[in-house]
C-alpha cells in the first residue's frame, strides 16, 4: 500500500536538528543523516561491512547506546560533527556549528585482546553491538549472495569475510569460548545468533541449534538466533530445547513489490509463509519473544509498515523498525537513507501501538529489539 501524501525517505534539508531537540528525535536525526568524525583515533571503534550494523559506530547519548552510521556517503556529507573528546570524556555534537548534544564512546571490548585455543583472534568470531550485546554471524555466506539475481541488494555479509575480518564458518567451541570470555571479561548480557542462509530447508536452524547449544553449556547467556523460516514449523521446538531464548525471523520489507526488487531470492519465501511461522514460533518462545527486522526506506511507506506492525503485533511478534543505511560496496550504496520525518510518522505511532499491545523492548529477552541501538524506536517507547 502506498499513499501519495506519505513523507518522503529521502533526506530533506537538516532543518529538524535543533538544539533542545528530544533525545528520541535526536537519535533518530543522527541515524538517518549520520555523523562527521573529527576523532579519528584508532581506539575510537567502528565497523565496516558484514551482516548487522555495517559502517556504524557504538555512541553513547543521553545513557543510550545506539548505532550512528560514520562511514556511508550520507555521513560524509552530515550536517552532524562530533568533535573529540573533552577532559571530562564527553563529545560535543554539533549542528551546523550548534552543539545539540554530547556523546561518549563504549571502551574497546576486554575480549578482544584474546584468540581462541585454535589461533583465531575473537574479534573474528564474534562482536559486540551497542553496549552489551555479543554477536556473531555463524554462517559468514549465503547461498544467494554470490549472484546479483538473488542477492538482497543491502546486504554486505561477504565484505568482512573477503577483508578477512572474520571467518567463514564459526564453530560451536569457538562460540562457547569467545561468549564466556566476553561475559567474565565485559560483562556481556546477551548474544545474537545470525547466519547467512546455506540451504533452502531448514534455512539455519541446525546450524544455530548446535551453536546455541555449545555456548549454554559453557556460559549462562540469554540467546536470539536469527533465520528465515525453516520449512518444518518443528524447527522452532528444536531450537527452543538448544537453548535459544528468543528468536528474529526478518522480513525487512513489507510488500511484495519491494520485496522482490529489493530481495529478489529472499523473497521466494512469501509474505505468507513468515505469517505462518510467526504464529507457529510465538506459542513455542512466548509473546514478545519472536521479532523481525523491518528496514524502514527501501520504499515502503509508513502506512505499509505500520499496517504488517499491527498484523505482527496481533501475534505477539515484536517489529523492530530501523532506517536503511546505504552501505558501501553494495547495489544500494547510493540510495538515500530515510530522512527522520520519515521514521518519526512510522516510530511514535508503533510506540504507542506496542505499548497498547503491552510488548516492551525490555521484556524481550535477548537480540536485537532488546538491544535498540539500530533504532530510535526504544527510546519513542519510553516517551509518555
Amino acid at each position: 500500500m502506498t499513499g501519495s501524501t506519505a513523507p518522503s525517505p529521502a533526506s530533506p534539508a537538516p532543518g529538524p536538528a535543533a538544539p533542545g531537540l528530544p533525545t528520541e528525535r535526536l537519535i533518530n536525526a543522527l541515524q538517518s543523516y549520520g555523523v562527521r568524525l573529527a576523532d579519528s583515533r584508532p581506539g575510537v571503534q567502528s565497523r565496516r561491512g558484514g551482516a548487522g550494523p555495517s559502517d556504524h559506530k557504538a555512541m553513547t547519548i543521553s545513557g543510550r547506546t545506539v548505532m550512528v552510521p560514520v562511514h556511508t556517503a550520507t555521513a560524509f556529507e552530515s550536517p552532524f560533527l562530533v568533535q573529540r573528546p573533552g577532559p571530562d570524556g564527553f563529545s560535543l555534537i554539533e549542528h551546523d556549528g550548534a552543539v545539540v548534544g554530547r556523546v561518549t564512546f563504549p571502551d574497546k571490548p576486554r575480549f578482544y585482546a584474546l584468540q581462541t585455543f585454535d589461533g583465531v583472534p575473537y574479534s573474528k568470531i564474534a562482536v559486540l553491538h551497542g553496549r552489551d550485546v555479543l554477536a556473531t554471524t555463524v554462517l559468514q555466506t549465503c547461498i544467494r549472495y554470490q549472484s546479483r539475481t538473488r542477492t538482497c541488494q543491502f546486504c554486505a555479509i561477504g565484505q568482512s569475510l573477503a577483508a578477512g575480518r572474520t571467518v567463514a564458518h564459526k564453530s560451536p567451541q569457538q562460540l562457547a569460548e569467545v561468549a564466556r570470555a566476553a561475559v567474565l571479561l565485559d560483562g556481556v548480557k546477551h548474544m545474537v545468533m545470525t547466519t547467512g542462509t546455506p540451504n533452502a530447508t531448514d534455512r539455519g536452524a541446525a546450524v544455530l541449534c548446535e551453536s546455541a547449544f555449545a555456548v549454554k553449556a559453557a556460559v549462562d547467556l540469554p540467546i536470539q538466533a536469527q533465520c528465515e523460516p525453516p520449512d518444518d514449523d518443528r524447527w522452532f521446538s528444536r531450537m527452543r530445547a538448544s537453548g535459544i531464548d528468543a528468536l528474529g525471523m526478518h522480513l525487512e520489507a513489507v510488500t511484495p513489490e519491494v520485496r522482490s526488487r529489493i530481495m529478489p531470492g529472499k523473497a521466494s519465501v512469501p509474505l505468507e509463509r513468515y505469517l505462518e511461522a510467526f504464529a507457529a514460533a510465538v506459542p513455542v518462545f512466548g509473546r514478545g519473544q519472536v521479532s523481525t527486522y523491518i528496514l524502514a526506506g527501501l520504499g515502503d511507506a509508513p502506512d505499509a509498515i505500520l499496517g504488517m506492525a499491527e498484523r505482527l503485533v496481533a501475534l505477539g511478534v515484536y517489529p523492530f523498525v530501523v532506517p536503511f543505511v546505504p552501505i558501501s560496496g553494495t547495489p544500494l550504496e547510493s540510495h538515500p537513507a530515510p530522512s527522520p520525518d520519515f521514521m518519526h510518522a512510522i516510530l511514535k505511532p508503533l510506540a504507542g501501538m506496542l505499548a497498547r499491545a503491552d510488548l516492551r523492548s525490555a521484556d524481550i529477552k535477548a537480540g536485537c529489539g532488546r538491544c535498540g541501538a539500530c533504532s530510535a524506536l526504544s527510546a519513542y517507547e519510553r516517551r509518555p
